[in-house]
């Protein structure tokens, strides 16, 4: 009864008052109104969705009971692991046989000169370099097995990837080696890993890399394969060394006098170990089988090699950087990738130079404040580039470095919000 009341107390209007009220009203004023309600409807019709995210991004994990603090995603049957997504793709070697496949031999990794445009190594070019890579591996002493560990030391570039899938060709496993490990660390590994072998870019790394067989730290090496040109010098430190230095060029010739047929890994088999800069004392290593991945929070290599791995399966490329940080940002405008692996650091320094270029208070208050807006959109799950923001501020900087990314990436959470 008191809510008949109420209903009655507002005295809403009748159809035929409404209908009366809107006759009564002048021409312009209906336009108006028409406009607006056109203006409306277009709105809710066209208006951003969010995206929905494949869990809640509050509890992307939950810990495993007994694991000693091992976290599991909750996305997918958490009552299982994932061992493989494809049936066809259950190692790295078929990974890459899978992408083979899907691409039809099309292009795989690129690199370049500088103020020159990428160039592209075909699927099966690739493939082929990492028979004869391998096969010439096996002609110097390496055993087909997953107790031969090849040490890889070197920046990212295309013989990177072809000494990576020669060593999973015939079942050798990957211990990859970097400068932040330190010296310590990297001696530490080769005789932890009881590395005989040692894939290297340049011949400052090889000539370190000697000084410690020299000093009886590394007993163990006795190959180093160059990846750039080297000179007569390093050869005579190696002989001194009583080591066998040969150039990538040269072991993939031994290996077409001498191929091999491929020996590929199974599921249960061992591909990578890889080695993290222990908080404390010797550094911890981490082992991959082909069955799972399995990686330590600060290595970045790991996370790395999973996205690589789900760009290969797909027949995508991967291009490479110069090898100069510097020229990053010219590298990606020649490159336009979709996918952008990126450290946070990086992230940062993007974010500062874009900021820099707000050169009156006036500019730097407009540029926050839509930087602001704009985060407000993300943080509601709407991802878009065509906004008002995006449109007033930030087409230019697109436009200018040619993004299209779909996807950036990083491993590491130190990052500030705003980035």
């Amino acid at each position: 009864m008191q809510s008949r009341d109420l209903l009655l107390g507002l005295q809403l209007p009748e159809l035929d008052d409404l209908g009366q009220f809107l006759r009564s009203l002048p021409t312009s004023a209906l336009l108006g109104l028409g406009a607006l309600t056109a203006v409306l409807a277009y709105w809710i019709s066209t208006r951003p969705r969010p995206i929905t995210p494949p869990c809640d991004l509050r509890l992307q994990s939950q810990e495993v009971q007994m694991e000693d603090g091992a976290r599991r995603s909750m996305m997918g049957d958490s009552s299982t692991l994932l061992s493989y997504y494809h049936e066809d793709a259950k190692t790295m070697y078929e990974v890459f046989q899978r992408g083979l496949h899907i691409t039809g031999d099309g292009p795989f990794l690129g690199s370049r000169l500088p103020n020159q445009p990428y160039t592209w190594l075909s699927y099966r070019e690739v493939l082929s370099r990492a028979e004869l890579l391998g096969s010439g591996l096996l002609s110097q002493g390496c055993q087909p097995s997953p107790d031969q560990f090849i040490g890889v030391f070197a920046q990212n570039r295309p013989e990177w990837i072809i000494s990576e899938l020669a060593c999973y060709t015939y079942s050798m496993v990957v211990v990859p080696l970097y400068d932040t490990l330190g010296p310590d660390a990297i001696r530490y590994i080769i005789n932890r890993a009881e590395i005989s072998t040692v894939i290297c870019d340049k011949a400052e790394k090889a000539a370190v890399l000697l000084e410690n067989v020299q000093r009886g730290e590394t007993p163990g090496l006795k190959t180093i394969v160059l990846m750039d040109v080297f000179d007569a010098p390093l050869l005579e430190e190696a002989q001194k060394s009583g080591v066998l230095v040969r150039s990538l060029r040269d072991v993939e010739a031994l290996g077409r006098e001498n191929y091999r047929k491929p020996v590929p890994p199974g599921p249960d088999d061992l591909s990578i170990v890889c080695f993290t800069s222990g908080t404390t004392g010797e550094s911890t290593q981490s082992f991959s089988s082909e069955l799972s991945f399995v990686y330590l929070k600060n290595s970045e290599y790991f996370s790395e090699e999973l996205k690589g791995a789900v760009v290969i399966c797909h027949g995508g490329r991967i291009g490479f950087f110069q090898g100069d940080i510097r020229l990053l940002s010219d590298d990606m405008k020649a490159l336009r990738p979709t996918i952008f692996p990126v450290v946070p650091r990086l992230l940062n320094r993007m974010y500062d130079k874009i900021f820099s270029q707000a050169n009156t208070s006036l500019k730097r208050w407009l540029l926050n404040f839509a930087a602001k807006r704009k985060g407000l959109e993300v943080k509601r799950g709407v991802i878009r580039c065509d906004s008002v923001w995006d449109k007033i501020f930030f087409h230019k900087i697109q436009v200018r470095d040619e993004q299209h990314w779909s996807l950036i990436a990083h491993l590491m959470s130190d990052r500030s919000p705003d980035v």
